[in-house]
C-alpha cells in the first residue's frame, strides 16, 4: 500500500507558494545587505558593477570579490545546510528540539578536525571534511545510545539533554586540546565560536557537492518523513520502511551538519530555530518545511552575520555568537512549551 503524504489544502497550497516566494525574496535582500555592509559600506549599484566586471583590480573590487561575495556564498551554503539538518533530525526523530548544536552533532565534527590538525596536521576545508564527517556520525551515534539506555529515554526532553551532555564533553575536550597548542588555538580561534569571516570561494569550492546532494536527498525524503510523523506502527503498516528511512535522515543529517561545520565552524541554533518558524506557515508537511528552511536559514545566517560586522564596528562579531544569541531564548521557549513537556 502506498504510504499517505499531508498533501497541503487546496486553500492553503497559494499560501504556500506566497511564503516561498516571501523567502526568496527575504534571502535576495539578505544577500544584497551581506556584499554591501561591512566596515566599509558599498552602494548596491556599484556591488552589482563589480561582480558584473570582475576584472577590477581596485579596493573596491578587492573588498566585493575578494572578501564579501565569497564568505557570501558560504554563508548562503553553511546557512542552507544547518536549516536543513535540523528539519529533517526533528522529522526523523519526532523532537522539536533536534538541532546539529543541541544534540551535539556540532561539538563532534568539531573535535575531529580539531584532533586532525593537531594529531595529522590537516590544514584545509578540503581535508577538514572527511574528518567532520566521522566526528558528526559518532557524536550522532554517541547521543542516541546514551538516550536509549537513560531514564528519560528517546523522549524529546532526553534526547536534548543527552545531546546537553555529550556536547559540553566534546566542546571540553576540544577546548582543552586548543589551549594546549597556542598556535592551534591562534589559528581556530574564530572558527571555534562559528565565522564567515576569511573565507574563500575555495571553500564553497569544497562543501558545495555534499550539501546540495544532502539538500536533494532531504527534500526527497520529505514524503516519507510526513509518514513517519503519523507513528513507526502506523507507518510500518503503510508501507513505510522506518528504519532505512531514520538510516538516511541520519546520514543526510552528517552531511549537512558535517559540511558546514568544515567550512565555517560549529554554528549553534540555526537548524533549531529555523524550522520552528517556517512550520508556522507550512503546517506538518515536512516538503515544504525542508524547502523553506533552505531559503530561511542562509538568509538568517547572513543578515546575523551583517549584525557582527555592525554592531562591533570597526571590528567584528563573529557570527556564530550572533546566531547564538538568537537562538538561545528559542531554545529555552521550546523547552518550557507545553507541547514538548508532554512528549
Amino acid at each position: 500500500m502506498a504510504a499517505p503524504v499531508l498533501a497541503p489544502a487546496p486553500s492553503s497550497v497559494g499560501r504556500l507558494v506566497r511564503a516561498t516566494v516571501l523567502a526568496v525574496v527575504v534571502l535576495g535582500v539578505a544577500v544584497a545587505l551581506s556584499v554591501a555592509f561591512g566596515s566599509r559600506p558599498i552602494p548596491l549599484g556599484t556591488v552589482l558593477d563589480t561582480v558584473l566586471h570582475p576584472g577590477r583590480r581596485d579596493e573596491i573590487g578587492l573588498i566585493v570579490l575578494g572578501n564579501r561575495v565569497p564568505r557570501t556564498v558560504v554563508g548562503l551554503l553553511a546557512g542552507a545546510a544547518l536549516g536543513v539538518a535540523g528539519a529533517v533530525m526533528q522529522g526523523v526523530t519526532r523532537n522539536p528540539l533536534a538541532d546539529p548544536s543541541v544534540l551535539g552533532i556540532n561539538a563532534g565534527a568539531s573535535l575531529a578536525v580539531v584532533t586532525g590538525i593537531a594529531v595529522f596536521g590537516i590544514s584545509g576545508t578540503g581535508a577538514y571534511l572527511p574528518f567532520a564527517f566521522v566526528g558528526a556520525g559518532l557524536a550522532a551515534l554517541l547521543v542516541y545510545g546514551i538516550a536509549a539506555v537513560a531514564r528519560r529515554g528517546l523522549s524529546p526532553v532526553g534526547l536534548a539533554l543527552s545531546g546537553a551532555v555529550v556536547a559540553a564533553a566534546l566542546s571540553s575536550v576540544t577546548t582543552a586540546v586548543l589551549v594546549t597548542n597556542q598556535s592551534l588555538l591562534d589559528q581556530l580561534r574564530f572558527w571555534q565560536v562559528g565565522a564567515l569571516a576569511g573565507k574563500d570561494l575555495g571553500t564553497a569550492g569544497v562543501i558545495i557537492v555534499p550539501v546540495l546532494v544532502g539538500l536533494v536527498v532531504a527534500i526527497a525524503l520529505g514524503r516519507s518523513l510526513n509518514t513517519l510523523a503519523l507513528g513507526d506502527e502506523l507507518a510500518a503498516s503503510l508501507g513505510q520502511r522506518v528504519v532505512l528511512v531514520r538510516v538516511v535522515g541520519g546520514v543526510v543529517t552528517v552531511l549537512l551538519a558535517g559540511s558546514a561545520v568544515a567550512a565555517a565552524g560549529p554554528i549553534a541554533f540555526v537548524g533549531l530555530a529555523v524550522p520552528h518558524a517556517v512550520r508556522r506557515l507550512t503546517g506538518p508537511d515536512h516538503r515544504w518545511t525542508i524547502l523553506l528552511s533552505a531559503l530561511v536559514a542562509p538568509a538568517l545566517l547572513l543578515v546575523a552575520d551583517v549584525i557582527g560586522r555592525v554592531v562591533a564596528y570597526p571590528g567584528e562579531l563573529q557570527v556564530g555568537i550572533v546566531t547564538a544569541l538568537i537562538g538561545a531564548p528559542v531554545f529555552i521557549a521550546l523547552v518550557r512549551s507545553r507541547a514538548v513537556r508532554g512528549l
